[in-house]
């Protein structure tokens, strides 16, 4: 039976629209974790009543002259934002989206702002995530240094489920503003609730035009299976998996390139788990993308005049199966958000698993707070090469007996571990600049050229909020090379007893932890530092490592 069928028999089109719970799961957890998760459905109604709020605070914005928006934010409820910057903002205020504790990233954004003309959003659903609360307290400490504390206060605004200690956080802080978020949407799920709409309508975005997209498409995911661009996107790539082909790789025009993140952890985090799940590959080479095994199915995502994405499509469809979504402008981005969401809750049932759980990013944060408190270590190294790099095997990976002597040599050997259906994720804690992380694209583009595997490119902690979860509850078809760096920047976090850089490490080595107790493959490579030199180096091995 395909997808499609299987879609019409369960009546899930119907179910999902009228919020039954029972379609997602049949234990009594799991009806309650999908029935109080139904918000999204209609994007507009919990958008509308909000509107007022965010367009008084895009007024003051543009009276003041505001020139830079910081999002201190993690997984659902920063890649949305992220998005709609990059496809829809405009060059009048700069949007930075810190996603990242790498201590490197956070003093370069916190040495360029100035407070008095800089808003930071402070966005966690549970109002208790460790890294945007992290980050709001350095922001906080230099714009109380630089203007007072009241005035200081009114450059911040939460975003957060109401009762969280985060809006508590608000209040004491004195913010500008508390922005509610709706408690029955999970934040990837969120794009077009206040986790996506604030930023958006700070960046002068048109709003309501987004949401009329919005409510065109979900209007249309109502319709049964056959007429549903959802459920259509759903069987297809329902009916890949079941044909092996389980690595969902998202080819996009240029400026859409950022949605294929978005689309990432939404896959990742939802269908992730129960030992199955779907891939989610972004596809990361500019050039027609060469060697796709049989275990690929493409998803292009390109504009309308995009005719050279275009011109590729026979080509990808002559190795798998491809489908082609096409975008107008970037407004339709509300389309997207919407239709991708349906079809990702549909994949739910037909892939037997409930999507708005993620029970190992949870046990991946537990680990983190376990490594800082000084209760749980990761492995010593296995080997130090002579530049001072430090290689652990885990996982059921043995360390190479001779010692290899350079660090092409222990990748070769780690890379021939990859099997057919198998792909390669490169899991970086590295600071989330691209000028330093363009050689490890290029090296995952040509490994994947090389050895057939999917490659990923994940940059922590980001991924934790996202295919982390996909990481340690997902097939047993993943090998990954984690890297971390014993660099010397840092940036004290007040207080705490534990600076930025430790924070960073403690999340990597938190998610080794994990990642081993899943039995996980996974090779750890420690550099000296975060340095072009050492990343370049990295990348340089990981190409030489794969062959010709």
């Amino acid at each position: 039976m395909d997808s499609l069928q299987r879609l019409i028999e369960l009546d899930a089109v119907a179910r999902l629209r009228s919020h039954d719970a029972t379609l997602f799961a049949d234990d009594a957890a799991g009806i309650e974790l999908a029935a109080a998760s139904f918000g999204w459905v209609e994007p507009a109604i919990g958008a509308t009543p909000v509107l007022p709020l965010l367009k008084r605070l895009a007024q003051e914005a543009a009276e003041e002259g505001v020139s830079d928006i910081v999002l201190l934010g993690m997984g659902g409820s920063s890649l949305a934002s992220l998005v709609i910057g990059e496809v829809l903002g405009g060059p009048a205020v700069r949007l930075h989206v810190l996603d990242t504790t790498a201590p490197l990233s956070v003093a370069r954004v916190v040495g360029t702002l100035d407070p008095a003309t800089t808003l930071y959003l402070v966005a966690s659903k549970s109002g208790s995530t460790i890294e945007p609360l992290s980050l709001y307290a350095i922001f906080r400490d230099e714009a109380d240094n630089e203007l007072g504390s009241q005035a200081a206060g009114k450059r911040f605004i939460a975003i957060t489920d109401p009762d969280t200690s985060l809006e508590s956080l608000a209040a004491t802080g004195g913010f500008r503003a508390l922005v509610s978020s709706p408690a029955d949407v999970g934040g990837r799920f969120s794009a077009l609730t206040v986790f996506g709409l604030t930023t958006a309508s700070l960046l002068g975005v048109n709003v309501e035009l987004l949401l009329e997209r919005a409510t065109a498409m979900s209007t249309l995911c109502a319709l049964p299976p056959a007429e549903n661009p959802a459920a259509k996107l759903a069987a297809f790539i329902c009916d890949a998996h079941a044909a092996g082909r389980d690595k969902l790789t998202v080819v996009s025009s240029g400026s859409l390139a950022s949605f294929g993140l978005w689309v990432e952890q939404l896959v990742a985090e939802s269908l992730g788990k129960e030992g199955t799940g779907i891939v989610p590959v972004v596809e990361l080479s500019e050039e027609y993308p060469e060697g796709y095994g049989p275990d690929r199915a493409v998803v292009v995502l390109r504009t309308e005049d995009d005719s050279r994405l275009a011109g590729w499509v026979p080509s990808l469809a002559e190795a798998g199966p491809v489908l082609e979504l096409t975008l107008r402008d970037g407004y339709d981005l509300g389309e997207q958000f919407v239709v991708w969401e349906h079809a990702v809750a549909l994949l739910g049932p037909l892939l037997g698993v409930n999507p708005f759980g993620q029970p190992n990013v949870a046990a991946a944060k537990a680990a983190t707070a376990a490594v800082l408190a000084g209760q749980l270590q990761a492995p010593d190294a296995d080997i130090v090469l002579t530049d001072g790099t430090s290689l652990t095997f885990a996982g059921g990976l043995e360390a190479p007996s001779p010692a290899p002597e350079s660090l092409t040599g222990a990748l070769g050997g780690f890379l021939g571990v990859l099997a057919a259906g198998d792909f390669l994720g490169i899991l970086a804690y590295l600071p989330a600049e691209a000028e330093l992380l363009s050689p490890l694209r290029a090296a995952a583009v040509l490994v994947s050229a090389r050895t057939g595997a999917a490659v990923t490119l994940e940059i922590g902690p980001r991924y934790l909020h996202s295919t982390g979860q996909l990481h340690k509850g997902g097939a047993q078809n993943g090998v990954f090379v984690l890297v971390t760096t014993r660099d010397h920047a840092d940036v004290p976090v007040p207080g705490q007893q534990w600076c930025l850089s430790e924070l960073h490490r403690a999340q990597a080595e938190g998610d080794l932890t994990t990642l081993i107790a899943a039995d996980r493959r996974v090779l750890r490579v420690d550099l000296q530092d975060a340095s072009a030199e050492s990343i370049a180096a990295l990348a340089r091995a990981l190409i030489d490592a794969a062959g010709e």
